[in-house]
């Protein structure tokens, strides 16, 4: 059974003297089977540029862990061509500027006045905290298919809060 990303390191103490660890490989978002993999221009910019740099970095093939370090920066780099291959970019400008599609800057209003603003965007662009969902996020396919004016429910903290989108914005970064 392939260790998960997230457990903790073996202790040396139980590791035979000699062998060498398994790489330990982050892996990319998942994608739900079926589900293409749209990115936006910006998207498939950051996937070049995180191929470049891991190009860039490939380790040294000498020292006591080289092999080890070699096959986790393979199975990055494979990992990161394979989603590249995978890519399907989408044309914010063809989107229908009048309701929430892919690609979209949605600013949500609630009750109180206070406003949020989330963009919808590929997987391995998602960074939650900086506003930008995952367009198979929960949040990102309650928004897909509404409008300027369209009050979504969303739950937060236990208890749900309504929210009327007052923006939608294509304009890319």
């Amino acid at each position: 059974m392939p260790i998960p990303w997230h457990s903790p390191r073996v202790s040396r103490a139980f590791v035979k003297e000699g062998s060498a660890e398994p790489p330990l490989v982050v892996p990319r978002a998942p994608l739900p089977a079926g589900v293409p993999n749209y990115v936006t221009r910006r998207g498939i910019l950051q996937l070049q540029r995180e191929r470049s740099a891991l190009e860039a970095a490939r380790p040294s093939e000498e020292g006591e862990h080289a092999a080890g370090a070699l096959a986790s920066h393979q199975a990055r780099l494979g990992a990161l061509e394979l989603r590249l291959a995978s890519a399907v970019p989408v044309d914010s400008s063809t989107q229908p500027h009048d309701e929430v599609r892919f690609s979209a800057a949605v600013t949500l209003r609630d009750e109180s006045g206070h406003e949020r603003r989330y963009r919808i965007v590929g997987v391995d662009e998602a960074d939650p905290a900086a506003g930008r969902i995952a367009f198979v996020a929960p949040l990102a396919r309650e928004l897909i298919g509404k409008r300027l004016g369209d009050s979504v429910s969303l739950r937060q903290q236990g208890s749900a809060t309504d929210f009327e989108i007052v923006a939608i914005d294509y304009t890319q970064e």
